[in-house]
């Protein structure tokens, strides 16, 4: 498979000049092989994102400043558990992940997925990008409570809760079956968008699934699990300012508890369902508490 640039330099019919960024991306791809290049690049990047957003947590837990900002301040993990789950992680990645990323380019590029520049304008790839995290909180919810019933959890869903207070890098830290399963919410989410934009509404290319989108959306993807994950909540975190947010604050009580609290992304899917009624009365407990301190104070 050949790598074509759809577009490289200006003409008097109006084609698109290149930026930067898009001229890079293409001089990477200049030569040399798609699917290499693809696999390697998005390797590297998920690891330099997954592992980089953590830093900033690993940091807040030496800083006594932070702790009051802890979900589960009682609960202490230590560097035993950070080096057992970094390398179950790491192991995860090169064995399972890394293949399946390597996998993506050919299958996705099958299906019609754009890679080379220019890329999407934002007005494509904002709605686009939100409507794979709708997807996949919607997929993740369900098998997320699926694997929590009993012969499923015992055999795999189990590890992922070992660790009862999480932190950053937990996110994946999960049987390889769990891993496929749940990682078809955010690989399958932009497939499924692309044949629907492309062979059933048939919205015109602009509309096409691009690697850029992609790469972007697993980015935001990551940051989301590696949050949720953190075992912190800050002022500043995203579920204060966008209500429907799940965030660390929600789903840190689905590893408190064991139950509840299914979704990855956004919260309305537990009110739905019903499943976030223990929560939603362990926040109201943990409030009245804090307000009765602040009177005796």
């Amino acid at each position: 498979m050949t790598h074509t640039p759809e577009c490289k330099t200006p003409s008097a019919a109006g084609a698109v000049q290149l930026s930067y960024l898009e001229s890079l991306w293409e001089s990477m791809y200049e030569g040399r092989d798609p699917l290499l290049v693809t696999g390697v690049f998005a390797f590297l990047m998920h690891e330099i994102v997954y592992f980089g957003r953590f830093i900033p947590f690993l940091i807040c837990d030496f800083i006594p400043y932070f702790q009051r900002y802890k979900l589960q301040p009682t609960k202490e993990n230590t560097n035993e558990d950070y080096w057992k789950c970094t390398w179950l992680v790491l192991k995860s990645h090169f064995l399972f992940e890394g293949p399946l990323i390597f996998a993506f380019h050919p299958a996705a590029t099958l299906l019609g997925m754009r890679v080379s520049a220019p890329f999407p304008e934002w007005q494509q790839m904002v709605p686009q990008i939100a409507a794979f995290f709708i997807f996949e909180d919607f997929y993740h919810y369900h098998m997320h409570r699926f694997m929590h019933w009993p012969p499923f959890y015992k055999k795999v869903h189990k590890i992922h809760h070992e660790y009862a207070a999480p932190f950053g890098i937990a996110a994946e830290y999960a049987h390889p079956i769990e891993t496929m399963i749940l990682g078809f919410g955010t690989v399958g989410g932009p497939l499924i968008y692309h044949f629907f934009a492309t062979a059933v509404f048939k919205l015109g290319s602009d509309w096409d699934l691009h690697l850029a989108t992609m790469l972007l959306w697993i980015v935001l993807r990551l940051f989301q699990a590696i949050d949720a994950h953190s075992g912190y909540d800050f002022p500043w975190s995203l579920h204060n300012w966008v209500p429907f947010w799940a965030g660390a604050e929600h789903h840190d009580y689905h590893h408190q508890a064991f139950v509840g609290n299914y979704a990855s992304s956004f919260r309305w899917w537990d009110y739905l369902f019903g499943t976030d009624t223990k929560y939603r009365a362990y926040r109201k407990r943990q409030k009245e508490e804090r307000l009765k301190k602040e009177k005796v104070q």
